[in-house]
């Protein structure tokens, strides 16, 4: 079966994603898009050419696109389609992705949001029910109107904000938050993330800002999009994104460094060579992966690092889906990226930081002053955010073991 999804990029049209009749995916850039000098590629591993990038090119960004994992399979038996089948996928959810980009069939053009009327926003009820409903189905996924997709593992659906209060998105309009419900096998993760979210901003990283909320007895957290703005005249626009692996060329299944997943040195490497400010975008990564360490987040994978192509150019994304793996038992203390050759907090001695300086093309003293200073910030910041963001329907005592977790592991490598 031969099929092609026209690429949009703001109202103009980047390419063509196609599939051939023996199911292998392809991807070109449409013609007048390449020829333009103004007109960005769409990926550090899709430069712009005439030639036609093959599935095995070009499948790592669009896959990258789509939910992994568990999230995915859902969302295939949610479809009727196979999770292995990307395309069908993308064809099903491509109208609101991460980044700038929406995939439509060819012939068809984007809704303008102008041609719905203005979402209604929720009550109690619908929210309650839209909560029940994402365990089962995923991004909503064959639910009429919305055509949404988000990577990650976890449960999750883009929506908009009416007057502050959450809404489903109209067809071909931007959403501007994510809605993360609480991951039902473990306890109080909105308290975590939420927790971690605003202790790395308390301590001056640049994450994307992320609010608590409880609706009758249910919380959950609401993040609201980095790659959204508003233009002069108000209006929500996409603004385009890539995660490391993406931009590596790495298919999403592979997101662990020891799968072949991004590392932090190819991270760096990454950045010295696509950031626009390389120098800066570094440092920052380097304050993420301290950062990382210190509150326990193991599952920090090449896929919850992004570039964010603005007008200032490439620079490194806010900071996204931190948590505290560490304090669930059943999830491995191991970390996904690891810090020189030290996969747990225990394994860092001396001879740690002079190596990860290396990777990070940085003077050791430099790092193992960073370490320090962010290991005081953090234990200090953790009780006040704590207390904070603490609110009716929110477990105080998850959100002070969680601050007391956070100030022992600084401790440690302070």
């Amino acid at each position: 079966m031969k099929a092609a999804l026209s690429v949009w990029w703001d109202g103009g049209l980047v390419g063509a994603l196609r599939l051939d009749e023996h199911g292998d995916m392809s991807f070109a850039y449409a013609p007048a898009w390449a020829a333009d000098a103004a007109a960005p590629p769409l990926s550090a591993s899709l430069p712009k050419q005439i030639d036609v990038f093959n599935r095995r090119a070009c499948r790592p960004f669009f896959a990258g696109l789509l939910p992994e994992e568990g999230q995915r399979e859902a969302v295939a038996r949610a479809l009727g389609l196979s999770k292995g089948n990307d395309f069908a996928l993308l064809r099903a959810l491509g109208g609101d992705v991460a980044g700038a980009l929406t995939l439509w069939p060819e012939g068809e053009m984007p809704p303008a949001p102008a041609d719905h009327a203005a979402p209604d926003a929720l009550g109690d009820n619908a929210l309650i029910a839209l909560l029940d409903e994402l365990p089962k189905r995923p991004l909503l996924a064959g639910q009429e109107g919305p055509r949404l997709s988000l990577a990650g593992a976890q449960s999750k659906v883009p929506v908009v904000l009416v007057d502050g209060a959450i809404a489903l998105p109209a067809p071909g309009q931007p959403t501007t938050h994510i809605l993360k419900p609480p991951i039902e096998r473990f306890p109080a993760t909105t308290e975590n993330e939420a927790f971690a979210m605003a202790l790395a901003a308390e301590v001056g990283l640049d994450v994307a800002p992320a609010e608590a909320r409880v609706v009758a007895d249910r919380c959950f957290l609401l993040v609201t999009r980095y790659d959204r703005a508003q233009d002069a005249a108000g209006s929500v626009i996409r603004l385009h994104q890539e995660d490391f692996c993406q931009a590596l060329g790495i298919p999403p299944e592979h997101k662990y460094a020891d799968e072949g997943g991004p590392t932090f040195k190819t991270g760096f490497e990454l950045l010295r060579r696509v950031a626009t400010r390389p120098a800066v975008e570094v440092l920052k990564l380097l304050d993420a992966a301290i950062f990382n360490l210190i509150i326990g987040n193991a599952d920090a994978h090449g896929k919850n690092f992004s570039l964010l192509h603005g007008a200032d150019g490439a620079t490194l994304a806010p900071l996204y889906d931190l948590l505290s793996t560490i304090a669930y038992p059943d999830l491995s203390p191991k970390l996904a990226m690891k810090i020189a050759k030290c996969a747990t907090i225990e394994e860092i001695d001396d001879g740690t930081w002079p190596k990860f300086a290396a990777d990070a093309g940085l003077g050791a003293p430099f790092v193992r002053r960073r370490v320090k200073e962010l290991s005081a910030s953090v234990a200090k910041a953790g009780p006040v955010v704590a207390a904070r963001i603490a609110k009716p329907g929110l477990s105080e005592a998850d959100l002070d073991g969680f601050a007391a977790l956070v100030a022992a592991r600084a401790a440690r490598l302070r």
